[in-house]
């Protein structure tokens, strides 16, 4: 017992997972990409609810993992400004198909600066999809805090470090929360990072 819950302090630090450290049984909160309580993201494979989703940005990773070759997942959310349902599909890694709203994009409100203050519930937490940049701005107002907005294509190439290993690579070493690569990634993808500099 002690073994086991040592190894999941050991996890979170190495941002595999999260748990409650001050719980007895060491909870499990979220074990990428999966999350154990009901997140902003459903997946359902086959027309059958699998799992909720770690956040908007894993399930752009979701769809890689080795159980789910070749099976269509079926993401649900909504726009975090206003509760609009947003639906797509993935397969194999590839980028959002069969989208309820074209234009559609990943809203994130944290600085990874930020992400890994504690743990990751913060960055999952501000990862949420906008149907589009109206909504996003609308959305950034509502919670006082400026983002910056990822499409469903630079999600994909932005995640695809993790999605590439997990589950693929047993000997996959732990990660670590490292800002600067973080944001130049994202501005050589291309995405508008402007709001957080200062």
């Amino acid at each position: 017992r002690r073994d086991i819950i040592q190894a999941y302090k050991q996890l979170q630090l190495g941002i595999i997972c999260v748990v409650s450290e001050d719980t007895q049984n060491c909870n499990l909160i979220k074990f990428q990409p999966f999350s154990s309580f009901p997140s902003q993201v459903k997946a359902f494979i086959e027309g059958e609810f699998h799992s909720y989703v770690g956040c908007a940005m894993e399930s752009m990773a979701f769809s890689k993992m080795p159980p789910f070759a070749g099976k269509e997942v079926r993401f649900e959310s909504w726009c975090a400004c206003c509760f609009e349902p947003i639906t797509f599909t993935s397969k194999d890694g590839q980028p959002a198909e069969n989208r309820s709203h074209p234009d559609f994009r990943i809203h994130v409100s944290l600085s990874p600066w930020d992400w890994g203050n504690v743990d990751i519930t913060l960055m999952c937490d501000s990862m949420n999809f906008v149907i589009d940049a109206e909504h996003a701005d609308r959305y950034e107002r509502q919670i006082g805090r400026r983002g910056v907005m990822i499409t469903p294509e630079q999600g994909v190439l932005f995640v695809s470090v993790v999605a590439d290993e997990r589950m693929h690579n047993y000997h996959w070493p732990p990660g670590q929360m490292a800002p600067k690569p973080i944001l130049k990634g994202m501005k050589m993808l291309g995405v508008d990072v402007s709001n957080w500099d200062g």
